[in-house]
């Protein structure tokens, strides 16, 4: 499966682009960040972050968008960012018809280093090897982004539920 995955942010938005599946090695395509200014108004921000994702859905054509599921404790205004910022991609994917799966930070990093507390340099050491790359991603947003990717293709949970549900349907 192609795998678009997005670690939500305002000012810097992880993507990558990866084909893999479960017990499969991974191939990426594209990992980067998308960046907004602080100092733009919030409509303009969520409307380059439109835009730059939609540019990459139409040149990757992904099958699945693995988002990583907003948490946060304290930070309520960098969670509500960070929403905003996974909206964009949610709202893509339901008006494109593709296939979402949502992912824990804990559930990604468990997933790539099998450690659901490793640190960043952890996750960006593994995704690396793992993707085959010959640098480490940068910045931080980036190596998430395709950590985030990996752990739904690994996962294969999308899929399966999708299937089981397409099944359910059909009785």
């Amino acid at each position: 499966m192609r795998v678009l995955g997005i670690d939500p942010g305002l000012t810097r938005c992880g993507v990558a682009v990866i084909d893999g599946s479960p017990g499969r090695p991974v191939q990426a395509h594209f990992v980067g960040v998308i960046t907004t200014s602080a100092q733009s108004e919030l409509c303009d921000r969520l409307t380059i972050l439109h835009d730059e994702l939609s540019l990459i859905i139409d040149k990757y054509s992904p099958t699945v968008i693995a988002i990583e599921r907003v948490f946060s404790q304290q930070n309520v205004r960098s969670a509500m960012s960070t929403a905003q910022a996974a909206g964009i991609g949610l709202l893509l994917a339901g008006q494109r018809g593709i296939r979402v799966g949502m992912h824990t930070p804990t559930e990604v990093k468990a997933a790539v280093t099998g450690n659901g507390r490793a640190d960043k340099n952890q996750v960006t050491m593994m995704v690396t090897k793992i993707a085959q790359l010959k640098e480490a991603p940068k910045p931080a947003d980036a190596a998430d982004a395709l950590a985030i990717a990996i752990t739904a293709a690994w996962r294969g949970s999308v899929e399966a539920k999708y299937e089981a549900a397409r099944k359910a349907y059909a009785r």
